[in-house]
This record gives structure tokens, C-alpha cells and sequence, in this order.
């Protein structure tokens, strides 16, 4: 199975798919959509960000959809609003040269629930959704989930552990009638497993993808052994050597983003900070100088960084060796989309050779010295 034609994907989405350079199917689109396509029942799946996962689900889902039926057919959870609106922005180009127009909407915290209000007055066939904000919008009774027939949870342990247990809860229990449950996540904590015990059959049909098969080929995987003293300065050098070349910087705190921007900025780059503390409008006005290209870096944390999609970045610096391994796939991610090169460089202290190697065999990838 070469290609989504042999999937069972119909030619109306191919035809989106070819125009946003998507022509072959990752290993968690193979795994997923033949048995979605034909069977659809619930379905789990362990797979990381940058895998594919959107295209996994989203493509089987547009083909269940009955466009004369005016209301939300599919519900798709996702934890951050940058991943929200990404979801929804993809399904959004796979349908656009769809037989029958699907309607789709996005509702997140940051934007005016006013306005999402207001749009969901309109026929709307897939949610694309925050916990948090659908939450909001069920308390004022604005929107109806009884004619769900498919819920998506996607980064189901992010969400979890950024405390929406019960809204996630609540949006199970408000689509009992609902054919399948499909769940997506990176890690498979027990507090996940409990969660499938309780929302789906007992015997869902699992996919595991292996973790050897997640990171992206045309990325360049490269380390630095560096003192923490020096780091600042090695990460200053380096962009300083990149032209008009564009890319992340991934720290572990909050603290250390604030104080390597501030001292990446005064050595005169031009550099734009994420992280977990900004509001929503500081976190929008950064993303929207970055996205335009009107700063050339920026320094993220993990989960701040979560759900990031900025097309042509070249590189991607790890500050730290991240703290759990499926993070480093989230990170470098980052690079190399859409068939391009890039590079990933690690920052590691002479201690972390070890921890080094670890990531280099679970991942099936060979760091080069830079």
C-alpha cells in the first residue's frame, strides 16, 4: 500500500492531498486508514506528533460525513489552540476539492466566544475543539453535541495532563450515541488506559507505531558538547552563521526562554519568545511577528511550543536534551516539513554522552558531531 488510492482514500481528497505535496503515506497513516475506512469502530492508536496523525484520522472521517445533515457529526479534542486551529486548517485543504462541501469549525481560548457562537449558528458538520473552550460553550448552551457520531481525541495524554479530565469526561458522556470513540497519543500512562476502559469496547483495535519509524529522514541530526556556562554564547555564534536562514530554540523552563531571548536579542538577532507564561495575546503577537517573518528565531519550551506549524525552518537548537524522549521527536519536528531538509543540533553537557546514545537507539537515528 504505496499510496492513499491503495488506502481506499476517493480521488476528491487525493486530489487535496497532491496539491499540499502529501503523495505517499506515513507508517501511522498505513497502519490507521484502511481499518478506519472500512471499519471505523474504536480505534487507538500510539503515535507522535509529526507522524502524520491528522491525515490518519482526518481523511477516513471526511468520508463518513453526510453533507445534507446539517449538524456536528464529528467532535476532534485537541489540547493547545495552535493544535486546534492546525487540525483544522488540514482538514480544511484535504476537502477542497470535495464532491460536497463539509462545513468545519474551530472553537479555542484566545478568541471571542461571541464570535464562536455566532458561527456555530451555521451548519457545521466537524468540531475541531479545546477542552477548555468547548466546556465554556456547554455551559451556555451554544452548542449541541447529540448528532455526534465520531469523537477524536488526539494528544489525549497532553490533554490529560494539563488537568481537562472532566471536560473530556463531560464531552463523553454527551455523545453516548456516537459510533466510535478514536484515540491518539504519544505516551500510554495508566491514566490513559483507564480512559479507553472507560470510553470505548473492550477490545479496541490498537496501532503502535514504532518509535524507530517516527522521525523524518531529511532531518540532519547533530550534537555539541557544551558546558552550560557557554551554551549562550555557542547558540549566538551559530545563528550569527545561518544568514536568513530561520528556526526554533527549545529550552526545558520558562525562565531560561526569558533570559536566552533577552540576551540572543541584545547581541542583535532578531528573536521572539514562547513560553507557558504569556497570555494569550502576548503568545499570538509572538507567533504572528514569527509566522510573517518579521522575527527571523524563536525560543520555545516544550509545551508552549506544542502544536507550532511555521513552514521553511531550517533548523531546530536544543538548549537541553529534552526530558522525555518522545519530546525530541516533537521538537525536531519542527525542521524539514514538507519533503525539505533541515537540521536538528543538540546542546549536550560532557556527562550526557550516555543519555545521548539512549535517544540515538530508541529512535533509530545517528547524531553527528556539528
Amino acid at each position: 500500500m504505496s499510496d492513499f488510492k491503495s488506502l481506499g482514500i476517493p480521488a476528491d481528497l487525493i486530489q487535496g492531498l497532491e496539491e499540499l505535496g502529501i503523495h505517499k503515506p506515513t507508517p501511522v497513516q498505513k497502519e490507521s486508514i484502511p481499518y478506519l475506512m472500512e471499519k471505523g469502530f474504536d480505534f487507538v492508536a500510539q503515535a507522535q506528533t509529526g507522524t502524520g496523525k491528522t491525515a490518519a484520522f482526518g481523511l477516513p472521517l471526511l468520508t463518513k460525513i453526510d453533507p445534507k445533515k446539517k449538524q456536528i457529526q464529528v467532535l476532534i479534542l485537541a489540547p493547545t489552540r495552535e493544535l486546534a486551529k492546525q487540525i483544522h486548517k488540514a482538514l480544511f485543504k484535504f476537502t477542497k476539492y470535495a464532491e460536497e462541501r463539509i462545513f468545519l469549525e474551530v472553537v479555542a481560548g484566545g478568541d471571542k466566544i461571541e464570535v464562536q457562537i455566532s458561527r456555530l449558528q451555521r451548519p457545521t458538520h466537524v468540531l475541531v475543539a479545546t477542552p477548555g473552550r468547548l466546556y465554556d460553550l456547554l455551559q451556555r448552551k451554544a452548542v449541541s453535541l447529540d448528532a455526534v457520531q465520531y469523537l477524536i481525541l488526539d494528544e489525549a495524554d497532553e490533554m490529560l495532563s494539563m488537568g481537562f479530565k472532566d471536560q473530556i469526561k463531560e464531552a463523553i458522556d454527551l455523545t453516548k450515541a456516537r459510533k466510535a470513540t478514536w484515540l491518539f497519543s504519544a505516551t500510554f500512562p495508566n491514566v490513559i488506559r483507564d480512559l479507553v476502559k472507560f470510553c470505548m469496547s473492550p477490545d479496541p483495535k490498537t496501532v503502535k507505531i514504532d518509535t524507530k519509524n517516527v522521525v523524518n529522514r531529511n532531518i540532519d541530526h547533530r550534537y555539541a558538547v557544551c558546558v552550560k556556562e557557554d551554551k549562550t554564547d555557542f547558540i549566538d555564534e551559530f545563528l550569527h552563521r545561518q544568514g536568513d536562514k530561520r528556526g526554533l530554540i527549545f529550552t526545558r523552563t520558562r525562565d531560561g526562554a526569558d533570559i536566552l531571548g533577552k540576551k540572543l536579542s541584545h547581541s542583535g538577532h532578531s528573536v521572539g519568545v514562547l513560553q507557558g507564561d504569556l497570555t494569550q495575546l502576548e503568545r499570538d503577537k509572538v507567533m504572528r511577528a514569527f509566522k510573517k517573518e518579521r522575527t527571523q528565531f524563536l525560543v520555545a519550551t516544550d509545551v508552549a511550543a506544542r502544536g507550532i506549524d511555521v513552514e521553511g525552518l531550517s533548523f531546530v537548537v536544543h538548549h537541553q536534551l529534552p526530558e522525555q524522549i518522545d519530546y525530541y521527536t516533537h521538537r525536531s519536528g519542527r525542521t524539514a516539513r514538507a519533503g525539505k531538509k533541515g537540521t536538528s543540533l543538540v546542546l549536550i553537557d560532557p556527562r550526557e554522552k550516555k543519555k545521548l546514545m539512549q535517544f540515538s537507539q530508541t529512535l533509530g537515528i545517528h547524531f553527528g558531531p556539528a
